[in-house]
C-alpha cells in the first residue's frame, strides 16, 4: 500500500498491473496537464488469484415432442484444472488464521443445522445459504475493527458470528421465536444492532445497503471519525441503479466504503455471462475512480488481506474500495430452489475448491499450525456449540399474539437518536448546523 515502485506484470485482462498493490495502476497513453507534466491513464485491476478458471456457460433451447421449448445451460472449458494452493497471507498470524477457520466451521455447521430444522418443519418461511462462501463472509468481517460498521446480506451469516451474534440468534430468527433479535416479527435476516455490534440490518432491495452504508461513513466523519463500513452485493445485485449511485456518492465524498462483490456466478438462475459484458466486475471500480481488486473468494487469506488493506485505507481517510471475490453459490437461491439449472460439471469443479476443506489442508498439512488431533478437537468443539445453540433456539417460545402490536411504531419518545462518537463538526450559524442540532434532540 506504500509508494514503493513495483515491477509491472500482466493482469488477467492483459493489461499491466503493479505487483501486490491494490488499486488501479499505470497503463495506456500518457496525458499532459496544463503545466506540461506527463501523466499515465490508469486502466488495469490487480488480480490476486492463483487460478483463473477458463470456462463459459451457454444457454441452449431444446424442444420436446409437444414442441414446447425448454431452456438449459451448458458449460464449456477446462473443468479438470488442479486445485490451486492457498496463498500465504501478508497479514495473518497463526492464531488469527485458526480463528477464521473456526468461524468458517461454525458458519457451515450452523447452516447444516438450519437445513435440518427446516426439514423438521420448525422454520417459518425459507432459508438462505452461503455454502461455498464462508471464507468470503468470515475473513472479510474479521478484518474490521470493533468500531467499524458492517451490513451483511442473506449469504453472509458467517459475518454475524464473527461480529458477536450467536448461532442461536440466527436460528431463532428463521424460526420466528420470541427470543430472536426481532422477537418473532421476521422470519429471515432483517435484523441489526446499531448499539453494540454496529450492524445495519440487511435490506431485501438489492443495492440499497450501499448508499445507507455510505451515509453511515459520512455521519461518522461529521463526528470526527474515519471508519470503515463494509457491505456486500452479488453479481446480480450489482447491476441495480442504486448500487451505482451509492458507490459514486462514496467515491465523490471519499467515504470509507468497503464493498465486497460476491461474484458467485448465478443471479438466482441467470448465469454471469447473461448479466454483464465486462470480464471482471472489479473493472467497474475504474469508472468510479476508486481502487478495485480481484480475489479468490474461496481463499480466506486472499479475502482477509484485501479486506484489511481496504479497511486500512478507510481508516486513513482515503475513500472506498471495491473487492470482487470470485467463487460459486453452491446451493440454489434459497432452500426451495434445487438449482437444477446449474450444469453438474460446474458443481463438481467448485466442490473441489471447498473453502473449508482447502483452509483445513492449509493449516494442518501445509503450515502445520494445527495437528490432526487438534483439528479434530476443534471440529468437535464447534459441533458441540452448534448443538447447544440449536437446543436454545428450539426451546425458545413462540411470541404471544398480543406482543404483535408492540415495537411497530416509535411513540412517546421510546428512544433518543444521538451521535455515537461525538457532536458533528459543523460550523455554527449554517443551515447544516441547525439541522444537526434538531437531529441530535430528536426523540
Amino acid at each position: 500500500m506504500g509508494n514503493k515502485k513495483a515491477k509491472l506484470k500482466s493482469s488477467s485482462n492483459g493489461n499491466p498491473q503493479r505487483n501486490g498493490r491494490m488499486g488501479t495502476v499505470a497503463s495506456g497513453r500518457p496525458d499532459k496537464d496544463i503545466s506540461g507534466n506527463t501523466h499515465l491513464r490508469t486502466y488495469s485491476i490487480p488480480d490476486l488469484r492463483l487460478e483463473h478458471p477458463n470456462f463459459t456457460v451457454r444457454q441452449l433451447t431444446d424442444k420436446n415432442r409437444q414442441g414446447h421449448e425448454h431452456v438449459r445451460y451448458e458449460v464449456e472449458g477446462d473443468l479438470n484444472a488442479p486445485v490451486p494452493p492457498i496463498r500465504d497471507s501478508k497479514h495473518l498470524d497463526k492464531k488469527q488464521a485458526i480463528e477464521i477457520y473456526r468461524w468458517m466451521l461454525l458458519n457451515r455447521k450452523m447452516e447444516v443445522a438450519l437445513e435440518n430444522l427446516y426439514k423438521q418443519g420448525k422454520v417459518v418461511g425459507g432459508v438462505y445459504f452461503g455454502l461455498g462462501q464462508e471464507a468470503c463472509s468470515c475473513a472479510s468481517s474479521y478484518a474490521l475493527d470493533e468500531d467499524d460498521w458492517f451490513a451483511p446480506m442473506i449469504r453472509n451469516q458467517g459475518s454475524l458470528l464473527v461480529r458477536g451474534f450467536r448461532a442461536s440468534d440466527t436460528m431463532m430468527q428463521y424460526m420466528a421465536k420470541a427470543d430472536s433479535p426481532t422477537k418473532g416479527r421476521d422470519g429471515t435476516s432483517h435484523f441489526g444492532d446499531i448499539e453494540k455490534r454496529n450492524m445495519v440490518s440487511p435490506i431485501s432491495m438489492l443495492g440499497d445497503l450501499i448508499p445507507v452504508m455510505a451515509g453511515v461513513a459520512l455521519g461518522a466523519r461529521l463526528q470526527g471519525r474515519n471508519l470503515a463500513v463494509m457491505t456486500y452485493i452479488g453479481d446480480g445485485g450489482q447491476s441495480t441503479g442504486v448500487t451505482y449511485e451509492g458507490i459514486n456518492f462514496a467515491a465523490v465524498q471519499n467515504l470509507g466504503l468497503v464493498l465486497i462483490v460476491e461474484s458467485n456466478l448465478w443471479a438466482y438462475s441467470t448465469p454471469s455471462e447473461m448479466q454483464y459484458r465486462c470480464k471482471d466486475l472489479a473493472e467497474r471500480a475504474i469508472g468510479y475512480g476508486i481502487p478495485g481488486v480481484i480475489v479468490d473468494g474461496t481463499d480466506a487469506c486472499q479475502v482477509y488481506d484485501a479486506a484489511l488493506e481496504a479497511v486500512d485505507r478507510a481508516h486513513r481517510g482515503e475513500g472506498p474500495t471495491l473487492i470482487e471475490a470470485k467463487m460459486m453459490r453452491m446451493k440454489g437461491h434459497a432452500i426451495h430452489d434445487a438449482a437444477s439449472y446449474v450444469p453438474k460439471e460446474m458443481f463438481e469443479f467448485w466442490k473441489k475448491r471447498d473453502p473449508i476443506v482447502r483452509f483445513e489442508n492449509y493449516l494442518v498439512k501445509e503450515k502445520k499450525w494445527l495437528s490432526t488431533k487438534e483439528n479434530e478437537v476443534l471440529i468437535t468443539e464447534v459441533e458441540e456449540i452448534i448443538e447447544a445453540e440449536r437446543e436454545i433456539a428450539v426451546n425458545s417460545p413462540m411470541p404471544t399474539p398480543e406482543s404483535a402490536e408492540g415495537g411497530v411504531f416509535c411513540e412517546n419518545g421510546c428512544h433518543e437518536v444521538k451521535p455515537k462518537y461525538g457532536m458533528p463538526k459543523v460550523k455554527k450559524g449554517t443551515a447544516s448546523y441547525k439541522e444537526t442540532e434538531a437531529a441530535v434532540h430528536l426523540k
